[in-house]
């Protein structure tokens, strides 16, 4: 099942994940640490209160650095900041359902940008996620990899809320190491 497939399947709780897991790999763009994002997850976990999740999500907007500052940010952490902003304050089927879609585009964007200029464009981006595609840079394969595996992790029941967020973790240490050598390499 494509991508876009199993986004268009998931339940609120699962869209709210799915986006947030996108989100929570994409942190080090905003200036955020590992744990800047576990009270939201909290948020999703069973016998949340039904509040937690708009109260929480504003505590890590305040806790991240959004900021564009005097210049505009460079293209990669313009898609996480965006991400961010974009996230519902109210936990509906509706705009879970349009964030976890924006969030996965911006997350796969992402990653093909750290690959390079030469690691695809956005077609190959929105086509990845609508079936197999060939040609697709190892940061943007892993990505598309991960986002699946979250939302089938999700179909276990509530357990999976733990590998979902095991998931992003390791996708988030991927993502700091490709910054990191990204920054090396252009000095």
């Amino acid at each position: 099942m494509s991508l876009v497939e199993l986004i268009a399947q998931a339940d609120e709780r699962g869209l709210a994940v799915s986006g947030l897991a996108c989100l929570d790999r994409c942190v080090p763009l905003l200036g955020g640490d590992d744990e800047v994002l576990r009270p939201l997850w909290g948020s999703l976990a069973e016998g949340a209160a039904p509040g937690d999740w708009a109260e929480r999500l504003e505590q890590a907007r305040g806790r991240l650095d959004t900021a564009t500052g005097a210049e505009e940010p460079e293209e990669s952490v313009a898609l996480a900041q965006r991400m961010l902003a974009a996230a519902p304050a109210e936990r509906s089927a509706a705009g879970l359902a349009a964030w976890a879609d924006s969030c996965s585009l911006a997350a796969l964007r992402i990653h093909a940008l750290l690959d390079g200029p030469a690691a695809g464009d956005d077609a190959l981006v929105d086509l990845c996620r609508k079936g197999p595609a060939e040609g697709l840079s190892p940061l943007l394969a892993a990505e598309l990899r991960r986002q699946i595996t979250v939302l089938d992790v999700l179909a276990d029941g509530p357990a999976g809320l733990l590998g979902a967020l095991e998931v992003s973790t390791e996708g988030r240490r991927v993502l700091r190491a490709a910054v990191s050598r990204r920054n090396r390499r252009d000095g």
